[in-house]
């Protein structure tokens, strides 16, 4: 047990994880000669073997089986701190003092075998994470001029191209330029067929491709890629332990503490007051340190909770630290951002369409034809000028709009002085008048009080494209002179395809309220909602007050999970008990707030989480029922029974590694 006050190494002890196979290595020779040493000395008193053989032989045996709790005992007393090596050093000294070596020796045996054990236990844990470090190619093959070179990833800037033929991982994130193929995502996002890729596909490194080759426009640095943000989210989470982990780690102190001064009391008070014989009173004693010492107990939640974590990370769903496991198994509300989220976020631009008059009469008409060439298609100047003021924005529908003008071929004039009003709409100057892009709530609120010409016939469509679905905007211009609407644009997103199926999940996991919170109107957001059947849904929502619902949400819930991708779901996520971000398509700002992070953009990933919260809390009651289960138990059968040191030592150290077992049964929960 010289290791299971330490189960959660520190990241600089995992940067060097292959170093731990080495002591792991040494821990189990010990162990062999510890054995070696307890046998030979049992079976030399059995035989009449030279007394200088018995004692020579239990001294291998106390040296190789106390050397690793010896030097964590020493250890901690400079601290100053005792630890459980300490009641197990002198629960052994102390059979040897009263001529019982033999119980001494398989005492320090069986401690330091389960220790080995543990050791073993944690590392399998942490298997799925260090292979992650493996999956990551040290090249990349990079077209120079029609020439492959190879070329260290660190060296490989964003916008180079490199080939992978079939068979290869993938070694940075990007885009497909060329070439068709399947990929093999399994050991990142948790998807179980291989995915098809084509041009303009992303994939992510670490990956395996199939079939074909492909050439890839790199779109991340090595140090910002999937497979590497993984890494290092997982290497915190272990750093980050459960609540119960810290509840035990304030608890083994004072209670080492106790068993030492229980087992003086043992001693002390039958000698002095009822006079019995000293060496079956220190035996009694020595029994009761080993059966009252809380290894069990320690170890049950590190290897639960590590075990969890690694199973998560094989499946795509990433735990950033012990406690949201915990947590997450307690949801009962959970709300959801629509776009990106319950939709695919690809959102497209499906509608166009200057006002009617407003290409062709006084200053606005130059506005649409700034770029030249759009006097006969006053929708493509249209575009054209609502994709100048959206090109600085990183807003969904601003990158839709940007991308189908570039889709048209069209020529984009230059904008100036860009702002942007969170939730509402953005503003800039092109050719020295200021266009407004928003929806009606922006209209409302910034340009409040002032004329605006077409606003009625700018709304009536607005609300006739929110009907059928689709998120609207209006481009408003402004003059010195006056506000005038030049058009509006509508854009259409598509439900994900595991939305549905993900919602009526979460319900059978025991969610008993579902919301959506989004910054849409509301006729957009009640469509989604009704098709797949949402509980309560608030739309036309700033950042602070989806914040405001998470709070309704907990006074009303016992946890309140929420989901989202974007910038503007961060204030909430932050607010929720739990925070889970959408790792393919989300913002870095969302992963970086967001407790769990589901690695790929599947939502039935996400009953999976509240599935293995609930199993690793159920794992940890029965780990706790065992352990403190067996000390009781012994405790009492040593009071009334007075049993002897073997039987409590293997009914402590079999607790121990029964716990460490149980944990590990996690890493092949599969939901």
């Amino acid at each position: 047990m010289g290791t299971s006050s330490n189960a959660v190494s520190t990241a600089s002890d995992r940067s060097t994880a292959p170093t731990e196979r080495p002591v792991v290595r040494r821990q189990a020779a010990f162990v062999v000669l510890t054995f070696f040493g307890m046998m030979s000395g049992l079976l030399g008193g059995w035989f009449g073997a030279p007394e200088s053989f018995v004692w020579g032989s239990y001294a291998v045996a106390y040296v190789f089986g106390g050397w690793y709790g010896l030097k964590e005992s020493v250890k901690a007393i400079r601290e100053p701190a005792v630890e459980i090596d300490l009641l197990m050093i002198l629960a052994a000294l102390g059979a040897l003092f009263i001529g019982a070596p033999f119980e001494g020796a398989m005492l320090l045996f069986l401690f330091s075998l389960s220790g080995v054990l543990e050791e073993y236990a944690i590392g399998r844990s942490r298997t799925a994470i260090r292979s992650l470090i493996e999956m990551r190619p040290e090249s990349a093959r990079i077209l120079n001029d029609g020439t492959e070179v190879t070329t260290p990833i660190d060296d490989v800037e964003v916008g180079d191209v490199f080939v992978v033929r079939p068979g290869d991982r993938l070694p940075l994130d990007g885009v497909v330029e060329s070439g068709e193929s399947t990929v093999d995502q399994s050991s990142l996002t948790g998807e179980s067929v291989p995915v098809t890729k084509e041009p303009g596909d992303e994939v992510f490194s670490g990956t395996i491709n199939e079939t074909g080759s492909l050439e890839v426009r790199v779109s991340r640095k090595a140090e910002e890629s999937a497979i590497s943000r993984l890494i290092h989210m997982v290497e915190r989470a272990q750093e980050k332990r459960a609540p119960t982990q810290q509840l035990i780690d304030r608890f083994e102190q004072p209670y080492v503490v106790s068993v030492l001064a229980l087992t003086a009391v043992a001693i002390a008070l039958p000698i002095a007051i009822l006079e019995h014989p000293f060496d079956s009173t220190f035996y009694r004693a020595m029994t009761l340190m080993v059966a009252a010492s809380p290894c069990a107990v320690i170890i049950s939640t590190p290897a639960a909770v590590l075990s969890a974590i690694s199973a998560g990370g094989r499946q795509g769903v990433l735990f950033k630290g012990g406690e949201h496991i915990e947590t997450a198994g307690n949801v009962d509300a959970v709300a959801f951002d629509k776009t990106g989220t319950l939709t695919e976020g690809n959102t497209r631009l499906t509608d166009v369409s200057a006002r009617r008059g407003a290409a062709t009469d006084g200053g606005s008409g130059d506005v649409l034809t700034a770029a030249s060439g759009f006097e006969a298609d006053p929708e493509d100047g249209l575009l054209a000028i609502a994709a100048a003021v959206q090109s600085r924005s990183e807003h969904h529908l601003a990158e839709a709009t940007v991308d189908a003008a570039a889709e048209r071929g069209l020529e984009i004039p230059a904008a100036t002085g860009f702002e942007a009003v969170v939730g509402k709409g953005v503003r800039a100057t092109v050719e020295g008048r200021t266009l407004h892009i928003g929806n009606p709530r922006y209209v409302r609120t910034e340009l409040e009080g002032r004329p605006i010409e077409g606003l009625e016939d700018g709304l009536n469509a607005v609300h006739e494209l929110e009907a059928n679905g689709k998120t609207s905007v209006l481009v408003v211009e402004e003059t010195d002179e006056r506000l005038r609407v030049l058009g509006w644009l509508g854009f259409s997103d598509t439900i994900r395809d595991d939305a549905a199926e993900t919602i009526e999940r979460l319900r059978e996991r025991g969610v008993e309220q579902i919301v959506m919170l989004t910054g849409d109107n509301e006729r957009v957001a009640h469509y989604i909602a009704e098709e797949l059947g949402i509980d309560e849904v608030y739309a036309e929502l700033l950042p602070e007050e989806k914040v405001d619902h998470i709070e309704a949400l907990q006074e009303r819930h016992e946890a309140v999970a929420m989901v989202g991708d974007g910038v503007n779901d961060a204030p909430a996520l932050a607010t929720a008990d739990i925070s889970i971000g959408m790792g393919g398509a989300g913002t870095d700002v969302a992963l970086e707030t967001a407790d769990i992070v589901l690695m790929s953009d599947r939502l039935d990933r996400l009953p999976y989480a509240f599935a293995l919260s609930k199993e690793t809390r159920r794992t940890l009651y029965i780990n706790f029922a065992i352990a403190f289960g067996a000390i009781a138990i012994m405790v009492v059968a040593i009071l009334t029974a007075g049993i002897p040191l073997p039987v409590a030592v293997v009914g402590h150290e079999g607790s121990t590694v029964l716990v460490s077992l149980i944990g590990l049964r996690l890493l092949r929960f599969d939901g």
